[in-house]
């Protein structure tokens, strides 16, 4: 293997579209922080740090999980499965980048940070890979509490504290992730099945699983409104959030009334879409609702 493939397989470790979804909800996180423009030390060091940790969470999730990846279609093509790479010298770069992160957050952010980014850390590297992704089938609810954490980080590498409004953004990816898991769930459901992970199809059937998804995601359409009830957003927020969560909808819908494969992994892949463009929504409108202040 050349240089340039061993570095792109431990690149490809890092989990990096995954990653780059967490860094955008921590950086709008650190946005909203702020009515001006967020200081660029908190900027640069907090998206850093951030960063690495997710990463390194990323790592150690493929290397816990490198058994089952190497039975399922979607995942073992991954450069643990293949033997592109070795475990050891895995857990050696996932160390690397969770040592880099700790110190890059607590020496250049504050201490908050790094320590809410630590448990977050832990809960999806530890706690979700190792105990809730095969203990129970809602694995996914309540691991989903380490995914939710970016915009809380981001927010606290700004103004060194937790806030209400932080809060809000942490319950619309909570909720957001059920509905956005369980369509892939179904559609990989075999493949959960023949290595003994219960996902929420495997132990309760497709049915079950999409009336969920469509409960899950009528729950997310009023919890995507209250920053716009706290005063935290303004109408632009507001118009952007109903279209999205009203497209959400259709698909749950469909999915319920209509189910293919296809449409499952329709789904899921618009439940990615959705939440970047809410979370832009709220970025735009951060800094439009000030100017349309002053009209």
């Amino acid at each position: 293997m050349t240089l340039s493939e061993q570095l792109n397989s431990y690149y490809q470790l890092t989990k990096p579209k995954v990653v780059a979804l967490i860094v955008f909800t921590a950086v709008v996180g650190m946005f909203l922080s702020t009515p001006g423009m967020v200081p660029w030390d908190a900027l640069v060091f907090g998206t850093l740090g951030i960063g690495l940790a997710a990463a390194s969470a990323a790592v150690i999730n493929h290397i816990l999980d490198r058994r089952e990846d190497a039975s399922m279609a979607r995942t073992q093509g991954r450069p643990l499965p293949t033997g592109s790479l070795q475990a050891g010298r895995s857990l050696v770069f996932a160390l690397v980048l969770g040592v880099l992160a700790m110190a890059v957050l607590v020496g250049l952010v504050n201490p908050l940070t790094a320590a809410l980014t630590l448990l977050s850390l832990i809960g999806y590297a530890i706690i979700y890979t190792v105990y809730l992704k095969r203990a129970t089938p809602q694995n996914i609810v309540i691991g989903g509490a380490a995914g939710a954490a970016p915009p809380v980080l981001g927010w606290a590498a700004v103004t060194g504290e937790l806030h209400p409004h932080a809060l809000l953004l942490f319950l619309i990816i909570f909720v957001w992730t059920p509905p956005h898991f369980w369509a892939l769930a179904i559609y990989r459901k075999d493949e959960y099945a023949a290595v003994d992970i219960p996902m929420l199809p495997v132990t309760h059937g497709d049915d079950f699983t999409r009336l969920h998804i469509l409960l899950y995601t009528i729950l997310l359409l009023p919890v995507t409104l209250l920053p716009w009830v706290m005063g935290m957003s303004g109408l632009f927020y507001l118009v952007g959030a109903v279209l999205l969560g009203g497209v959400f909808l259709a698909y749950a819908i469909l999915l319920l009334l209509r189910p293919t494969p296809a449409l499952a992994m329709k789904t899921f892949g618009y439940s990615i879409t959705y939440l970047l463009a809410l979370f832009t929504f709220l970025l735009v409108d951060h800094y439009l609702s000030p100017l349309a202040g002053l009209v």
